[in-house]
């Protein structure tokens, strides 16, 4: 037997079959709820549960610990009633179909010691349409999935950017780094998530990456730039070493188009002739922005840092709601959502 799901404010309507995860029944449906990492990690999907009953048969529920008692996961929550989630849709996403690709891997270029970047082109008169901001999974043969962000703006879609962290330990960035050739053909599977650029917004923004946390935020700004935008835009880039800024000459091309844009790279562990920002990447952003309640924050990175991110900037003073986050694992996990890349 199904379970019919109400959504507030939306009143949108929608049944989850027997052992179905709310957020697959959502997707499968059309209902643009909020989403992330999938696996009950990121806490992008965390839900205001108003009526009714849920159970975790997975038991992934990392990202509930601090949430209020009526909160749900949706990507881990299995109903065993009907139900009335209290939930802010998110309807550009709704409006995107989710496609199963083949692609051919065009160009790999080896950006620092421990980043590629891959670039991805799709069947001759295909096009994978997306938000900037979102990410994609590869399939692999076993029926495993590794996500990465992309890396490049909707309107540049000849082919698909991606910035690939090698882990030790990680399987599938081993493959990348070590043997896999050019021309190699792969299973994609995207857009996912719904970490991308608000455009309907005002504020100015904060953008907060950690790693290669910065590869959806460069989709993000080069879509801004290409859209005309006139908000400000801070980048706070958070790494370990100064090796670790790769691509490190494109925000000063970014700040030649778009003159309200500014560049703020922090270093945890700098050589000794760094000279500038230094420790963790939100204190950073605090020490600039003291009042954040005025702006949109977007972060991308470690888990540990965007959620220090987001209790950071929630107690200074700005409301959940304009903040998003996409949070990944640096792990060789088989259910991370990758194994060393935004």
């Amino acid at each position: 037997m199904s379970f019919k799901i109400r959504t507030l404010p939306a009143e949108h309507r929608f049944d989850v079959e027997p052992g179905e995860t709310l957020l697959a029944a959502a997707l499968r449906q059309g209902v643009g709820l909020p989403y992330g990492c999938r696996d009950g990690k990121c806490g992008s999907c965390a839900t205001r549960l108003l009526e009714g009953r849920v159970d975790y048969p997975s038991g992934q529920t990392e990202a509930l610990e601090g949430q209020p008692e009526d909160t749900c996961l949706t990507c881990q929550a299995v109903p065993v009633s009907d139900l009335v989630l209290g939930v802010r849709e998110v309807a550009a996403v709704a409006r995107i179909e989710v496609r199963t690709l083949p692609c051919r891997v065009s160009r790999k270029e080896r950006l620092n010691h421990d980043v590629m970047r891959l670039f991805l082109k799709l069947p001759e008169n295909q096009r994978l349409r997306f938000l900037a901001g979102q990410y994609l999974d590869f399939i692999l043969r076993d029926g495993r999935r590794r996500a990465f962000s992309i890396a490049n703006a909707p309107h540049e879609d000849a082919e698909l950017e991606l910035h690939i962290r090698h882990v030790p330990g990680g399987e599938f960035t081993a493959y990348v780094f070590d043997s896999m050739p050019e021309k190699s053909i792969l299973r994609i599977q995207g857009p996912l998530g719904t970490f991308f650029l608000r455009e309907d917004s005002d504020r100015p923004v904060i953008m907060m990456g950690g790693g290669t946390g910065f590869a959806p935020l460069k989709g993000m700004i080069e879509h801004a730039i290409h859209r005309g935008f006139d908000r400000p835009i801070a980048l706070y880039w958070g790494v370990r070493a100064r090796r670790d800024l790769y691509l490190a000459d494109l925000p000063e091309t970014w700040s030649k188009r778009l003159p309200s844009f500014r560049f703020v790279p922090v270093l945890s562990e700098p050589d000794p002739d760094w000279h500038g920002r230094t420790g963790f990447v939100h204190t950073a952003v605090l020490e600039d922005h003291p009042d954040p309640s005025g702006y949109d924050v977007y972060m991308s990175g470690p888990p540990i840092m965007v959620e220090a991110g987001r209790i950071a900037l929630e107690a200074a003073g700005l409301a959940r709601d304009r903040m998003f986050s996409d949070a990944f694992e640096y792990a060789a996990h088989p259910k991370a959502k990758d194994d060393g890349a935004a």
